[in-house]
C-alpha cells in the first residue's frame, strides 16, 4: 500500500493504492491522524485501492467520525469491487462516496 497527500490550504487529498488490510490498515490510520489538524475537507482518493478488509472499514468510520467534528470527508473514485464491500457493509449509507 502507499499513501499519498497533497495539502491545499484547509482541504487534504489523500491518495491511496494497493489493499487496506490488518496489515497496511494500521499505517493508513497512522497517516491520515498525523495530517489532520486544521483540514477541514478531507478526500480520500481510493482508484487504486483493489480491497478494503474489516480493518480498513474502521479506519473510514474512525475518520469519517474524527472529520464529522471538523469539517468534512469524501472517498472518491471508489472501484466497482471496494463499492460493493461498501454497499454490503452499509458504509455506503455512511460515507459520501463519489
Amino acid at each position: 500500500m502507499t499513501v499519498n497527500k497533497e495539502l491545499n490550504g484547509s482541504e487534504l487529498v489523500i491518495s491511496v493504492s494497493g489493499r487496506i488490510d490488518t496489515t497496511t490498515a494500521p499505517t493508513l490510520e497512522g497517516e491520515i491522524k498525523d495530517s489532520l489538524d486544521g483540514v477541514q475537507n478531507l478526500v480520500l482518493d481510493i482508484a487504486e485501492v483493489e480491497y478494503v478488509s474489516s480493518a480498513g472499514l474502521r479506519v473510514f468510520l474512525s475518520t469519517h467520525k474524527t472529520m464529522s467534528k471538523q469539517g468534512s470527508m469524501v472517498v472518491k473514485n471508489v472501484s466497482e469491487s471496494v463499492r460493493e464491500i461498501f454497499e454490503v457493509t452499509g458504509f455506503a449509507d455512511i460515507l459520501t462516496l463519489e
